[in-house]
């Protein structure tokens, strides 16, 4: 009998089988060093963000290419005669008709629908707050920046990637968002009526838009996501810290890649998975076939935006109803600054602060060296202040539903939500401030007299007073923050008569240095001698 391994396919495939082989054996070096890298293991739940953010990606891809199988990204009309009865003989597209179809006849198709729309929503709410973590904790210093600007990217790619797949069913609801899109394209200066035609190929609906953004909806942005994960990761492992001598470097950290961290991502995607599969049984979202068809002759009352995207519809109700003429072409205020200067405007400052706060402060902190919000009042109190403003654009989103549930007319409450946009945000960056300089001289207080037991002993000459129990060093080293002192500019001219070339730059930080910086706490101690550890024995303090 002859060798089976000769015969051509099989012996292509073995022989291709053996270089594979050779070359394993000759470079796995470089994979086995990859496996036994040590990866920290999340230690707190803010630590989860990235990894609950890479599992629901996983499940929006593996749930999205399962949907591809059946659904028909197309535009031509039908007459509906599948199995749901209240729009048999009704026309609609087929877009349309195959959602209904994975949604009714499909087995399970109604339930990896909602997979994947609940795992698009978990996806864009972690990677909201690893965002929002990244930057309280300052972790975008030093090379660290251009990770923050790809965590940026993630996300604005993230929400129009969720926006694009929310459009396609082509129901009621989701094209009177594209018809709201298309208004916003139409008010674009100079441009606006041609950049409408050539999205959408001609006069709204058209026929081609579901189809081009099936194309980018399915295909391009998922892969720009996945090469910035890439990136992202690649960018991790050379900021890393590398030891030139394994003798003098302490044991590293955390555990290795594989099987150890791999293991417990594998066992926190299977956890991920099954609280979304939940949400997806339990919670109803997007039930289309009470929308009925899109036409582009109707709107449905209460027609809202994914949450998302609410702050937009929210700046675009709160807007006045402001136009100018500029050269000879009319500029509608009311949507371009809230639909196009304002995310400009809060993107550009997103991706710029982490080197405008280098440079008004001086920090050249090492990378990994991370903040806690109180570390930095000015910083968390922009946050909040942020966040304040991003709320009130949200529910004013929902204006007329949060008039119509608290039986408040719906003009008041809009005039109450302008007011409250402008005045709300740098209250809350005020109190925000405050409060982390309060944290901050309590700790100094601990510091200082150590804590407080409860216990009051009464000294000979009748005066009270409160037994403490002075820190250990760990204690003292947590509440110890930076000592930031606000920047001046300097001398114009030395002693010696030689003008200072840096002065005007330095004049020009000192402002922002002392915003930053002018009333914040100072180094509770002058010496290291002067911080009260060692002793666990009570003592007391007036």
């Amino acid at each position: 009998m002859s060798d089976l391994t000769n015969h051509g396919p099989i012996a292509r495939v073995a022989s291709l089988a053996t270089r594979l082989t050779d070359l394993a054996e000759r470079h796995g070096g470089g994979v086995r060093r990859l496996s036994r890298r040590r990866v920290a293991v999340p230690a707190r739940w803010p630590d989860l963000f990235a990894p609950l953010a890479i599992c629901s990606f996983i499940l929006v891809l593996v749930s999205g290419i399962v949907l591809t199988f059946w659904f028909q990204p197309s535009m031509t009309q039908i007459v509906y005669d599948g199995d749901y009865v209240p729009l048999r003989g009704v026309r609609m597209s087929e877009a349309y008709a195959s959602t209904l179809d994975i949604s009714m006849e499909v087995k399970g198709g109604l339930l990896v629908r909602q997979v994947h729309h609940w795992a698009s929503l978990v996806f864009i709410a972690a990677l909201s707050a690893q965002l929002l973590r990244v930057f309280l904790a300052g972790a975008f210093r030093g090379p660290k920046r251009f990770g923050w600007l790809i965590l940026l990217a993630l996300l604005v790619v993230s929400i129009a990637e969720a926006y694009l797949g929310h459009s396609l069913p082509d129901d009621l609801q989701s094209g009177t968002g594209l018809r709201v899109t298309e208004g916003y394209l139409l008010a674009t200066p100079v441009i606006g009526t041609w950049l409408a035609w050539l999205v959408f190929g001609g006069d709204f609906p058209g026929e081609d838009i579901i189809g081009r953004l099936n194309i980018v909806h399915v295909y391009l942005l998922p892969g720009v996501i996945v090469a910035l994960f890439a990136v992202q990761l690649v960018l991790l492992y050379r900021q890393r810290p590398r030891s030139t001598s394994a003798s003098a470097a302490p044991a590293p950290a955390g555990v290795p890649l594989f099987p150890s961290y791999a293991a417990r991502m594998a066992g926190l995607l299977l956890v991920v998975s099954g609280v979304i599969v939940l949400m997806a049984v339990t919670l109803q979202v997007n039930p289309v076939w009470l929308w009925g068809p899109f036409d582009p002759a109707q709107a449905p009352a209460g027609s809202r935006p994914p949450w998302y995207l609410g702050f937009l519809d929210g700046a675009v109700r709160l807007m006045p109803p402001w136009e100018v003429g500029v050269l000879g072409y009319e500029l509608t205020l009311s949507v371009v600054v809230p639909v196009m200067v304002l995310p400009g405007v809060m993107m550009a400052t997103l991706a710029l602060y982490p080197w405008f706060e280098q440079w008004a402060t001086g920090d050249r902190r090492d990378p990994a060296v991370l903040d806690r919000p109180r570390d930095m009042p000015v910083r968390t109190g922009l946050v909040a202040g942020f966040v304040a403003f991003y709320l009130l654009l949200w529910i004013a989103g929902g204006n007329d539903v949060v008039a119509t549930l608290l039986h408040i007319p719906l003009n008041g409450l809009t005039r109450a939500l302008q007011v409250a946009v402008v005045v709300v945000p740098p209250l809350a960056f005020w109190a925000a401030k405050r409060v982390c300089i309060g944290l901050q001289l309590r700790e100094r207080d601990e510091v200082e007299h150590g804590h407080a037991t409860g216990v009051v002993v009464a000294s000979p000459e009748g005066g009270f007073s409160e037994l403490h129990r002075p820190l250990s060093a760990p204690e003292v080293a947590l509440r110890t923050h930076p000592e930031w002192t606000p920047i001046g500019p300097g001398a114009a001219i030395d002693a010696n008569g030689v003008p200072n070339p840096r002065y005007q730059a330095d004049r020009r930080r000192a402002p922002f240095s002392r915003f930053y910086f002018g009333d914040v706490d100072r180094s509770p101690f002058e010496s290291d001698d002067q911080r009260p550890v060692g002793s666990d024995e009570p003592t007391p303090v007036a």
